[in-house]
């Protein structure tokens, strides 16, 4: 969906799975700083926007998700984690419950594909399932914003900010009172300054939870059967997820940042040694410079030298090996 702020001046499409918002309004860098201080919002209206009601639908989504939300007071926000079978990744869920229904945001374009898995499990429960994505767009405040939430907007409040579900019809009216407006790169490149994965990004058709840093903030160990518990049971017990994921500073001297994918070496074996990695997503950052998330290998020594392609990085552990 395309969002109607792309008319303010000097916005920028952003391109991609971000595609529909802007990737910053010209001065990327003074966004990043207003951000982490606190000030502005991101328009996250390309995002997909779930919503579940009825008298069973924390009981309900408890047996589906990585998370225990059969008691999730209203207000309380949380996310989790939709596996495969055998699990693997397949969605990420950022809720909150505002004591009738259940409100989830998720990653642009995957509503669809989850809304369907959600009514292939209603059974026999009272609940019902919606995309509301046409109806509320996500605004996000960072952490330390005073910026007050619209009367009767459901707001989602976490430590790294608050996810406001807009009416979509508000949110020229909410931009034009509740500026300035910054675009996804910055809020992306504080998402990846705090180590934060993203379904589609730190993610491919093999992630589990454990390489990711997700057991703890989207995983919940002590609750009963989901799908693909069992893999999460062995591989928390064991302890040796295959992969993990890194930090990596970028040697700043490149001007080029490395995409997705991009293979990751060991300084010492040279551009030609065996691949160990790949980068997830990069970012400029307004003080750290060229940055990136990489997933390597688990037994890749934690002080080692990399390199991103030709350029030199340093590592920063994420996730234990």
């Amino acid at each position: 969906m395309k969002s109607p702020l792309l008319s303010l001046p000097g916005a920028v499409p952003a391109e991609g799975v971000d595609e529909g918002v802007a990737a910053h309004y010209g001065e990327l860098y003074r966004e990043q700083r207003a951000l982490a201080d606190g000030a502005g919002f991101v328009d996250l209206s390309h995002r997909g926007v779930i919503a579940v009601t009825g008298d069973d639908r924390l009981s309900w989504l408890h047996l589906l998700l990585t998370q225990h939300v059969s008691d999730l007071p209203p207000g309380q926000a949380t996310e989790a984690l939709i596996l495969s079978a055998h699990g693997h990744i397949e969605h990420a869920l950022y809720l909150v419950d505002d004591g009738t229904t259940v409100w989830a945001h998720v990653e642009p374009g995957t509503q669809d594909e989850l809304l369907a898995y959600l009514e292939s499990m209603k059974f026999f429960y009272r609940v019902e399932v919606a995309d509301r994505t046409e109806e509320f767009a996500v605004v996000h405040l960072p952490a330390g914003s005073i910026a007050p939430a619209p009367d009767g907007v459901v707001v989602r409040e976490t430590a790294h900010g608050r996810d406001l579900f807009l009416p979509r019809a508000e949110l020229e009216a909410y931009a034009e009172a509740s500026g300035p407006a910054i675009g996804v790169l910055a809020h992306e490149a504080l998402r990846v300054e705090a180590h934060r994965p993203r379904l589609g990004f730190e993610t491919d058709h093999r992630t589990i939870p454990h390489e990711l840093g997700w057991i703890g903030t989207a995983v919940h160990l002590q609750k009963g059967c989901y799908r693909g518990q069992e893999t999460v049971a062995r591989v928390h017990n064991l302890g040796k997820p295959p992969r993990r994921l890194v930090f990596l500073h970028l040697d700043g001297s490149e001007v080029h940042l490395p995409g997705r994918g991009t293979e990751v070496r060991l300084a010492a074996e040279g551009p030609d040694g065996r691949k160990i990695g790949f980068v997830t997503t990069s970012a400029r950052h307004h003080e750290l410079g060229p940055i990136a998330l990489a997933l390597v290998k688990r037994n890749v020594p934690v002080d080692a030298g990399l390199l991103v392609g030709t350029t030199a990085a340093a590592q920063e552990v994420v996730v234990e090996p």
